[in-house]
């Protein structure tokens, strides 16, 4: 970007303001840089969000085609679909939170209507690896795969809001609990 990076990793303001309530002025106040400077590189807080957000879904999705490239197993493929998608948190809570939280503002406007398609491409691989586990007799027959996905996804994504990195808990033990509450269920056998 040919700028110090601390300028979209204040979009952590977008993360937890809104990206409504966050001014350009803010973000370069907080990056302690005059808002000029952030209007060389961006020409509006839509570009700053919309790089956010392209940088994170590409990043994702590359993480999650090799997952499939790397696991035949459907039950360790979303086993660690879980994982990536757990370490994704780590390092770019902010964009999720973002894309969690504004996806559906964001979405009337042309520039954003990659977000519409990232959510379609990351159900369609989800679920592709389900049908691939019911097809197999991984999964059960009687599953409904879109719920399944659904499931899944506000499982893993919606941590982002409780979600303390300084915390008890890390992502990977969080993951390793999703998993096993996934796969092995909530009911003593």
């Amino acid at each position: 970007l040919g700028i110090p990076a601390e300028p979209l990793f204040r979009s952590v303001m977008f993360a937890t303001r809104g990206f409504l309530a966050t001014t350009v002025r803010e973000i370069a106040d907080e990056a302690g840089i005059l808002s000029g400077s952030l209007y060389h590189h961006f020409d509006s807080k839509e570009s700053m969000a919309e790089e956010i957000l392209r940088g994170f879904l590409e990043e994702q999705k590359q993480a999650y085609e090799q997952v499939l490239r790397e696991n035949d197993d459907p039950r360790e493929a979303i086993a660690e679909l879980i994982r990536v998608s757990f370490r994704a948190m780590q390092r770019d809570r902010a964009a999720i939170a973002i894309f969690q939280n504004e996806s559906k503002y964001l979405s009337q406007f042309d520039r954003f209507a990659f977000l519409r398609q990232s959510a379609h491409d990351f159900e369609r691989l989800w679920t592709r690896v389900l049908q691939d586990g019911q097809r197999r007799g991984v999964f059960r027959a009687d599953l409904n795969v879109k719920l399944a996905y659904r499931f899944i996804r506000d499982m893993v994504w919606t941590t982002v809001h409780w979600y303390n990195p300084r915390g008890k808990l890390t992502a990977n033990v969080i993951a390793e609990q999703y998993i096993q509450i996934l796969c092995e269920g909530i009911v003593k056998q």
